[in-house]
């Protein structure tokens, strides 16, 4: 199936109705998959903008999902990036090569742990911490990613530094790579996801500021978003 990206504040978005389609487009397009929520929207700059409409943004958020609906789309899935590389591995864990790149040591150790016990024979060629401090460490990852050549990179670094280097590791590896925000940390269980209830009305958000209340500084962009998508501004 053809899809057409559609445009919110600069950045396309593929409208993909569930998860099987997006992993089936995966399957066939190699590139970056990067998670688009009203944040996102409002608070990318060019050269974010430039990653996401030159790769495989997707509608994590359901202010994204809403921004699609007001252009016209009927049917779009919100798909939490949460949820997808797990849905990835579940699919390509048999024949494919995995590199990991996030968090603390401690953290992405248990990911890794976590992962073998789950999905026997796992080939992960690779995985580090998140906490690259300088040219020359970052120069050593690529390297070593490249040497290796996995199939698919998660990289859980947070919005826009996981993107930036997964933009440069890309242009010289060709693989599936997809940013991860704090979903390791969500995986190994040093945090909760919101209730199901929330989850399906789509107001996952707020246990995201009742648990995090850090994150209340992040609002004001998403009430912006909101301004802007009901007055037709987007």
């Amino acid at each position: 199936m053809s899809y057409q990206r559609v445009i919110l504040g600069g950045i396309g978005v593929f409208p993909f109705r569930s998860d099987e389609e997006l992993l089936d487009y995966v399957d066939g397009h190699k590139g970056i998959l990067v998670a688009v929520n009203a944040e996102k929207i409002m608070n990318a700059d060019d050269r974010l903008r430039g990653i996401i409409n030159a790769n495989i943004g997707y509608c994590d958020g359901v202010g994204a999902v809403k921004g699609l609906q007001r252009k016209g789309v009927k049917h779009v899935a919100r798909i939490p990036g949460c949820e997808l590389w797990l849905r990835i591995i579940a699919r390509h864990y048999k024949d494919s090569r995995f590199y990991f790149v996030g968090s603390t040591d401690q953290v992405v150790e248990g990911v890794v742990t976590k992962l073998r016990s789950e999905f026997e024979g796992i080939d992960i060629v690779g995985y580090r911490n998140g906490f690259i401090a300088d040219r020359e460490q970052r120069e050593d990852l690529i390297a070593d990613i490249c040497a290796k050549a996995p199939d698919y990179v998660f990289v859980a670094m947070g919005s826009p530094r996981q993107e930036y280097l997964m933009s440069e590791i890309q242009q010289r590896h060709v693989a599936v790579y997809q940013g991860l925000g704090g979903s390791f940390d969500l995986y190994v269980g040093n945090f909760k996801r919101a209730p199901r209830l929330l989850q399906r009305m789509g107001c996952e958000w707020v246990w995201r500021f009742v648990v995090q209340p850090t994150r209340i500084r992040r609002i004001g962009p998403c009430l912006h978003f909101a301004r802007m998508l009901y007055g037709n501004k987007l």
